[in-house]
């Protein structure tokens, strides 16, 4: 558990356990903040009776495969997103790894519920600590720091895709083709993107409710231009997003057109040299039928069968160089 109180904007509690959070939120003029990572289901529906969660609200803090969305509930505002991150993977494995994050909004509180240790609610003090308006600007100030934060790791995982992306095409275009290399490359790529763009493209309708909900009960302008920000940053993620799955599935087409290209430039090479042999083949074969021919038993059918193989070999060789066949 990790907790904090404000009032007035300044800290005046912080570390306290579940049982005093009632206490806390009795006072208006408290503001607070209160956090559970990996909680029980006990735990978790204890809270929920003494602050009056939607029963639905609290099953989805838990259920696994849950959309990031926002509800509105008679008592509290629902909200739920991703923070991702890259891990290392072997094999085929996706890298990303998502951390759910849901929170539960009241008049004076925000209670947040991690899946894991994966979103670090160190830089949420961090930040408050930077930024005391935020703090001042009340809950909706509160639940703007987590949001901003997980579209920073968003941001984050994004950049390293594109980092990646840019690897990959310098890996395509080589000296040496790495074929196999590529399609296994670009593949992992394509699903983290698939998987990162699930998770992002649904927070821009999560902003949308919140600022809508947020105006309904009577937020600051100031706050508003704080969500407007965020959801611009969301929308610059969304289109990234989908501007990098598009990137990968031409890399994926490329290197399948390279690899034809490379194919057929062998192809057209065996095939001229196959001709220029063939040329020997057919001469040789003739001069060593045993019938008679010009030169037939002389030492002259033998410079004869040379000399026409040397003049046919360099004509064939010179014609499929001058048009690139060998």
């Amino acid at each position: 558990m990790t907790s904090r109180v404000w009032r007035d904007g300044q800290v005046v509690a912080s570390d306290f356990e579940l049982d005093r959070l009632d206490q806390y939120l009795a006072d208006p003029g408290n503001l607070v903040w209160f956090d559970l990572c990996s909680p029980t289901m006990e735990l978790l529906d204890r809270m929920a009776a003494e602050l009056h969660f939607s029963s639905h609200a609290v099953e989805d803090a838990l259920a696994p495969l849950e959309r990031p969305k926002a509800v509105w509930h008679a008592q509290h505002i629902f909200v739920q997103a991703y923070s991702v991150r890259l891990v290392d993977a072997t094999g085929f494995g996706s890298r990303l790894q998502a951390t759910r994050v849901s929170a539960f909004m009241v008049a004076n509180a925000l209670v947040t519920i991690r899946s894991d240790d994966g979103f670090d609610v160190a830089e949420l003090l961090q930040r408050w600590d930077d930024d005391p308006e935020l703090v001042t600007l009340g809950v909706g100030g509160l639940l703007h720091t987590v949001l901003d934060v997980i579209v920073d790791r968003h941001d984050e995982v994004t950049g390293q895709l594109d980092d990646a992306l840019e690897r990959l095409e310098d890996l395509l275009f080589a000296e040496r083709p790495q074929t196999r290399q590529v399609s296994r490359q670009a593949y992992r790529l394509r699903r983290e993107l698939v998987e990162t763009r699930r998770l992002v493209l649904p927070l821009r309708d999560v902003v949308n409710v919140v600022i809508r909900h947020g105006h309904e009960m009577g937020w600051s302008e100031r706050l508003r231009y704080y969500y407007d920000d965020l959801y611009d940053h969301v929308q610059r993620e969304a289109e990234w997003t989908e501007s990098l799955r598009d990137l990968v599935g031409s890399i994926f087409e490329t290197n399948l057109t390279l690899n034809d290209m490379r194919l057929n430039v062998v192809m057209k090479k065996l095939s001229g040299w196959a001709a220029i042999i063939a040329v020997p083949t057919l001469i040789t074969g003739w001069f060593g039928m045993n019938v008679p021919y010009l030169g037939f038993e002389r030492p002259l059918g033998l410079w004869l069968a040379v000399g026409l193989t040397v003049v046919a070999v360099a004509v064939l060789y010179t014609t499929f160089k001058r048009y690139d066949w060998i």
